[in-house]
């Protein structure tokens, strides 16, 4: 073969595997879709603040409670039967709720580790609601688990539990 003929190859060659090399790894570059955040954690500050931005939303409207959770989250709500499953079923649920005019407050808290963009935060709370013309406190159970999800960016309830605390002295 010629000298010019194996230059020409040579450079046929190197053109090839550049243009290989560059359609590998283009497309996540040319993507237009976000890329998956790092790996999220949930944290004591974290959970503290999830807790008062849902607990803020509760005295706004439902519509904003609503927006705290997942499009497919399940609530298994304290004060009626469930699941509700689902932005919907759970915007129902706190229409009658946020009556009531609500307000939280953490007594305990224990985070659960549970890997990357997922956390799940379960303890005790109590509610203060209108019960007639006064103002009593509810006892309750709690677990949120989170997730976080790069679009919006920003971690969302996937599911809540919520139960009645068992009163002192009540049969076992």
């Amino acid at each position: 073969m010629k000298y010019s003929a194996r230059i020409r190859l040579r450079g046929y060659a190197i053109a090839a595997v550049t243009l290989v090399a560059v359609l590998a790894y283009a497309p996540e570059g040319w993507s237009r879709t976000p890329r998956p955040a790092g790996c999220q954690q949930m944290t004591e500050a974290l959970a503290k603040a999830l807790f008062d931005e849902w607990n803020k939303a509760l005295q706004q409207n439902p519509e904003t409670v609503v927006r705290t959770y997942t499009l497919d989250a399940v609530l298994l709500p304290t004060f009626e039967n469930g699941p509700l499953i689902g932005r919907a079923e759970i915007r129902g649920y706190f229409d009658h709720f946020l009556e009531q005019h609500p307000v939280g407050r953490i007594d305990t808290r224990a985070i659960i580790p549970a890997g990357c963009n997922t956390g799940v935060v379960a303890g005790l709370y109590t509610f203060t609601v209108n019960e007639g013309t006064a103002r009593v406190d509810k006892p309750a159970r709690y677990t949120f688990v989170y997730v976080y999800e790069s679009v919006p960016r920003r971690w969302l309830i996937a599911h809540h539990h919520s139960s009645a605390r068992p009163q002192k002295g009540a049969a076992k």
